[in-house]
């Protein structure tokens, strides 16, 4: 069997799509579809912009990190500078699927704002679909060197944001033992710390 068969045997056919509720950030979407064995029904799920996650080291070696009010979670969450993808970010056309120069111009962007710092290098580490069942997220994390507060940090209006650094042996550990809870941090740190250290 190959590849192209077996995707036939288990895809789905979208026939129509639709937004049934739009916020900023994200959409709801409904999409009409026809099942594999020939049965129509309907698939909701989230549609919503690539995003960067950026773990910045100092030249020390540290981390700096955020501690930011979420909402969904009733607390404050202890991770790493991550935001969507701009329309400006990179060459500003905001067409399509983003390259990987748009990509590292978002993850500076998102990293100076969030935090007021600036880094001398940012490397590609993974691209992931977080939740690929309820959403087409896909985050595309970037390892950021040279880190130094010289930028204006500019939140939106509806982030509450502590900046702090970290040494990285402290924050791989909290990942390990399930005291950071943030899944891009958590996600960013082992990657970085299988692949890279």
């Amino acid at each position: 069997m190959t590849d192209e068969s077996a995707t036939e045997e288990v895809a789905w056919e979208t026939t129509a799509t639709g937004i049934d509720y739009a916020c900023p950030g994200f959409d709801v979407r409904r999409d009409e579809v026809r099942f594999p064995d020939g049965a129509a029904g309907e698939y909701h799920y989230v549609d919503e912009p690539p995003a960067v996650v950026v773990l910045p080291f100092t030249p020390d070696g540290d981390v700096v990190v955020i501690e930011e009010w979420r909402q969904a979670v009733d607390r404050v969450n202890r991770g790493l500078p991550a935001g969507g993808v701009e329309p400006e970010d990179g060459d500003g056309s905001g067409d399509g699927d983003r390259s990987l120069a748009d990509l590292k111009a978002a993850a500076a962007r998102e990293l100076a704002e969030e935090t007021g710092h600036e880094a001398d290098a940012f490397e590609h580490l993974i691209s992931v679909e977080p939740s690929n069942g309820i959403a087409n997220s896909v985050h595309h994390h970037f390892v950021a060197t040279g880190c130094e507060p010289t930028a204006e940090q500019a939140l939106d209006h509806n982030e509450s944001i502590r900046v702090r650094t970290a040494d990285y042996d402290e924050l791989l550990a909290a990942v390990v033992d399930g005291d950071c809870r943030d899944g891009r941090t958590a996600l960013a740190v082992t990657q970085y710390e299988l692949t890279r250290r």
